[in-house]
């Protein structure tokens, strides 16, 4: 309650209902309206009320609608992606934003029930990994035009940039795979599980690390690293996959997978002495520092990784709920 609280009482302008990306000293400081941004928004809103906080439905709802209003373009079936205060919209669009609205909406509709939330899910999963897939042989790229054509060249010279960095990003196909399979899960298609298997399987062969373990940040084109560190966050949410996907096809291979990764992570990204992953890990598992669960990228995927692996375990899994 208090971060729901927090949320619209500092990051929220009561005059749009929209949200500053940023604070500084509980003022604003940049006032981008982002969709990544919402999909958390909504996300929150959806998870509160879930644990039982019913003033959060009302704050769920008038997210919906700004997303609808403001950020939705029906024409690609998919959501803009950032805007200025006057709501002036970049022409840049991306997967990652379409990526957490997809899990957020899920969570909106295991919290009310509501088939708008699950029908528009899926909308943008198809979209998403079917549409813009074909563009790149499968896999999904991160940026693109106004028209939802690939930007090869989107960052080319940051491969390292925390929201848009460049190259397939394993950790988010591995993602598009879980999120395959929880839609799956309340509303069976015939074409997500052999997705969703696709993405996966084809993201530990070109991104796996057979010298030293772990999945590697980024591919390029080619399938070759673009980035070849470890990021936290990737493994964790290969752990949730690997998961999905064994209970969804009685596989044994996934639960090998699962067994892998969760070796790697104990061994290298673990801290033992005072809990928590390390962020980041270079080809030979040598933490670039201590820092852990830094602004942007905290422990919501850890977490969620367990939560769901947990929910599989029990029988009650049937959405997403990292990140």
């Amino acid at each position: 309650e208090h971060g729901l609280r927090f949320l619209r009482e500092k990051h929220r302008d009561p005059g749009t209902g929209a949200y500053a990306w940023t604070l500084r000293d509980g003022k604003p400081d940049d006032r981008t309206r982002h969709a990544y941004g919402m999909a958390f928004v909504l996300l929150a809103c959806a998870s509160a009320l879930d644990a039982g906080v019913s003033e959060a439905a009302g704050w769920l709802l008038a997210t919906w609608e700004l997303l609808e209003q403001r950020f939705y373009d029906p024409a690609y079936g998919l959501y803009r992606d950032e805007a200025d205060e006057h709501w002036t919209f970049s022409p840049y669009r991306g997967q990652n934003a379409n990526m957490h609205l997809c899990e957020a909406l899920l969570a909106a509709h295991v919290a009310t029930g509501q088939q708008d939330f699950l029908i528009r899910a899926a909308l943008l999963a198809d979209q998403m990994v079917q549409r813009q897939g074909r563009l790149a042989q499968g896999f999904i790229w991160e940026h693109y035009d106004s028209d939802w054509q690939i930007d090869w060249d989107y960052n080319r010279d940051n491969p390292k940039h925390l929201f848009r960095p460049w190259g397939f990003q394993v950790g988010h196909q591995i993602e598009w795979a879980k999120l395959l399979l929880c839609l799956d899960r309340v509303q069976p298609a015939s074409w997500r599980l052999e997705r969703a298997r696709w993405l996966f399987d084809q993201s530990f062969k070109l991104g796996w690390d057979d010298r030293s373990g772990g999945l590697y940040y980024g591919l390029k084109p080619d399938g070759s690293p673009a980035d070849d560190d470890k990021y936290f966050w990737v493994q964790a949410e290969a752990i949730a996959a690997a998961a999905h996907l064994a209970v969804a096809t009685g596989d044994p291979v996934y639960w090998e997978r699962y067994e892998a990764l969760w070796r790697y992570v104990w061994q290298y990204f673990v801290d033992h002495r005072y809990g928590a992953w390390y962020r980041i890990l270079n080809r030979d598992n040598v933490k670039y520092s201590n820092e852990k669960s830094p602004a942007g990228k905290c422990d919501y995927h850890t977490m969620g990784a367990c939560y769901e692996v947990l929910g599989l375990i029990t029988g009650s899994s049937i959405s997403s709920h990292s990140g």
